[in-house]
């Protein structure tokens, strides 16, 4: 307890003096600062896209869409176009600082997997503009030779996704969670019990613009080993719960999971069978997958470098040959400013 509280001093000193950024709403994991076609390409405002039968369709920005938010196969999602280059190689540059600093010299296996956003889905075939999702995945590991990629695009489809949030579905991913442990060298096999909130849910594309789509409900995920399991704010030097059902109410509920944006979390279960640890630097994506992991694990930290500067790591984080995952979606890596 005693270090714990020596963390979390010096944690919201940190915070208090500008080295962390103030944890922001979720959406601000989506492209934002362009808003605009002509500003994204640096041309003409309109952009051709191929459509679902293979022919050209100009894209007019604000002809289909509101603010970049567009409506199509029952779900909203927010244009994230063009490819930024630079942004993916600034991310994977910020992760190697990590691993030279910390994992080079620790013993640690370290790992790498992407979250396409829905647009990897929806857009392209709707005639609207699309990242190269190739070329970023390529990019990214291109430039993280240290760590070995784990492809999930292959096992996600659209229903994983809220239809009005940018976010996946924890019922929908204890697959996903089983497949990247498994390459890491650990099983997850638990049966959980799924707990849905009473009201509709709407997600962040509901604030971005004036959509007409049916809301989601959301479902969270329980299981025995989630009971016994503590989780640690290294902020607010406290222990939360898995699920914040305070924040259920909130303008976002998806925050529910893990209370939402935390530079440090811990997460530790006494009852795992190994005594493997796992640290992921993530993005809010990985707040409703991390409880997952936590039953191949007795230790589960999380980290979030939009909200804790790399440098800084070493004063908050015991690196001793955990497992290693960078874990982040298109939405993060095309706009990396985030990343400190």
């Amino acid at each position: 307890m005693k270090n714990y509280r020596i963390i979390a001093a010096v944690l919201s000193a940190v915070i208090l003096c500008g080295c962390a950024a103030q944890p922001a709403d979720t959406s601000s994991e989506v492209n934002t600062p362009e808003s605009s076609a002509s500003q994204q390409t640096g041309e003409s405002s309109a952009v051709t896209s191929p459509s679902e039968n293979g022919e050209n369709s100009e894209y007019v920005p604000g002809e289909r869409d509101e603010n970049g938010v567009y409506v199509a196969d029952g779900y909203a999602s927010k244009l994230n176009y063009p490819l930024d280059e630079k942004s993916v190689t600034y991310a994977a540059s910020r992760f190697e600082l990590v691993y030279e600093e910390y994992l080079k010299d620790s013993g640690s296996s370290v790992y790498v997997s992407v979250i396409p956003d829905k647009n990897y889905f929806l857009a392209e075939k709707n005639g609207f503009p699309s990242l190269d999702y190739s070329a970023l995945t390529g990019t990214l590991t291109e430039n993280m030779p240290f760590a070995e990629y784990i492809d999930i695009f292959p096992m996600l489809e659209l229903s994983d996704y809220y239809r009005t949030d940018t976010h996946w579905k924890q019922e929908n991913i204890t697959d996903i969670a089983a497949h990247i442990a498994s390459v890491m060298g650990v099983t997850l096999s638990a049966e959980y019990t799924l707990n849905e909130l009473p009201e509709p849910f709407y997600g962040v594309h509901c604030r971005q613009a004036d959509i007409s789509v049916e809301p989601d409900k959301l479902v969270y995920l329980e299981s025995g080993f989630m009971s016994d399991c503590t989780v640690y704010d290294a902020e607010t030097e406290s222990y939360i719960d898995v699920y914040n059902m305070e924040l259920a109410a909130g303008k976002d509920p998806y925050e529910i999971f893990l209370s939402g944006a935390k530079s440090l979390l811990t997460i530790e279960n006494p009852n795992a069978t190994t005594e493997k640890e796992l640290i992921i630097f993530r993005d809010s994506f990985g707040s409703s997958i991390a409880p997952l992991f936590a039953e191949g694990y007795s230790k589960v930290t999380l980290v979030d470098i939009r909200y804790l500067s790399p440098k800084l790591l070493g004063m908050f984080v015991d690196f001793h040959g955990q497992d290693v995952l960078f874990l982040y979606s298109t939405l993060v890596l095309n706009n990396s400013v985030t990343i400190k």
